[in-house]
């Protein structure tokens, strides 16, 4: 015998809101919580990581994991960009390569409170490195040799002292803003200075690592097996796309287990609901259901209507929870980067793998709630739901 028509699912839906609504809604609030914290962890992931270059590699110190613990001397930098011929040259035969200090910096926030904001001291040639990657959004670009700094569109209006014109101060010395710049990376969140300059406020006469654009030809992973045997210049290389995986893993994970963690215990409640929604259908059904038995309505007919009943409220809360959070697509955000301990900003990205596994959890709740009434419904026999009704 075919299926009970779909129809006799939809009418039933309908002649039942309050019970409806109040179990999409269950539903809908769960999922929103799903796709709230899994748009976080996608924004974060495809601004850091996703965005990363393979074509770029990052020189660190053996046995550093980040760039905050290496450090290299000018001389060391200088003869790793000139004895890797892996790197690439542009016009004029100069190495697209570049040394840089980091340093995570404590600064106030424009709402209170304080953060640390990672401080880039850069080289001329960071500029040509990133090519198209990096644009000045307003004022100009730093001179070499001056107390100047442009800092992040990210920290525009996040972090005090961060405004074209603004002086910020650097331990005892005070370095003008001259411009802000996004970057289509991980680096519109840190403020960018001339790095002779800054390792002299700083007092850190280092360099942390050493970026450099890799030829055509030539890999990260390459260059890093020919420094291994290198005993004079003690550096290991990853792309820039490997490296932002590796700082981003932390947080990334947090956001996504959190995201599990509260729809698994939310979506328990919602599971409750429909469970307790769709039994009272059943109750209240119990006549229909001995009509649909001896019409000659087998079992697992009315298993699967009353299944496919309560996955349609659930594929319903789905939606309505993923309407309710998709206003937020590109809201730019920010947190602490577990890993490198500097403040990011970035934007929820509600991607189609975000919705895709929002729909499945929102149907697989529905389908949680609705398995014991549907069964229960199965297994009834004629007479007896006729007697009841």
């Amino acid at each position: 015998m075919a299926l009970v028509p779909f129809s006799y699912n939809w009418r039933s839906l309908r002649a039942r809101p309050s019970a409806t609504a109040m179990t999409i809604l269950s539903i809908a609030a769960t999922v929103a919580v799903l796709a709230f914290m899994l748009a976080l962890q996608q924004g974060f992931t495809t601004m850091f990581a996703e965005r990363g270059r393979a074509d770029l590699a990052i020189f660190l110190r053996p046995a550093a994991n980040s760039e905050g613990e290496s450090a290299f001397t000018r001389e060391v930098v200088d003869d790793l960009i000139k004895s890797t011929p892996e790197i690439a040259v542009d016009e004029d035969g100069q190495p697209l390569a570049s040394g840089e200090l980091f340093l995570a910096i404590r600064r106030f926030k424009v709402d209170g409170g304080e953060t640390n904001v990672a401080f880039r001291g850069v080289q001329p040639a960071t500029f040509a490195v990133h090519r198209d990657d990096f644009q000045v959004m307003q004022g100009r670009r730093i001179t070499a040799g001056s107390d100047e700094l442009m800092v992040g569109a990210s920290l525009v209006g996040r972090i005090r002292d961060s405004q074209v014109g603004d002086v910020l101060m650097v331990n005892t010395t005070p370095f003008r803003i001259v411009g802000t710049f996004t970057h289509k990376g991980a680096h519109s969140s840190e403020i960018w200075g001339d790095a002779d300059r800054l390792q002299e406020a700083l007092e850190r006469p280092v360099f942390s690592r050493v970026i450099g654009v890799l030829r055509p030809e030539a890999s990260a992973a390459a260059v890093n097996e020919r420094l291994s045997t290198n005993k004079l210049i003690p550096a290991r290389a990853t792309s820039e796309r490997d490296y932002l995986v590796s700082q981003t893993r932390a947080l990334s994970t947090t956001l996504q287990v959190i995201g599990v963690f509260l729809a698994i215990l939310m979506g328990v409640a919602a599971v409750f609901t429909g469970t307790n929604s769709m039994l009272a259908a059943v109750a209240a059904r119990t006549h229909e259901i001995g009509i649909l038995l001896s019409l000659g309505f087998r079992p697992y007919a009315l298993f699967a209507s009353f299944l496919i009943e309560s996955a349609l409220i659930g594929v319903l809360g789905g939606v309505v929870g993923c309407l309710v959070v998709m206003p937020l697509q590109g809201i730019q955000t920010g947190t602490m980067n577990m890993q490198t301990f500097t403040e990011i900003a970035f934007g929820f990205n509600f991607t189609p793998s975000v919705l895709a596994t929002a729909g499945a959890f929102a149907m697989a709740l529905g389908l949680l709630g609705g398995a014991v009434p549907a069964w229960r419904a199965a297994r009834m026999t004629p007479t007896s739901a006729l007697r009841r009704g």
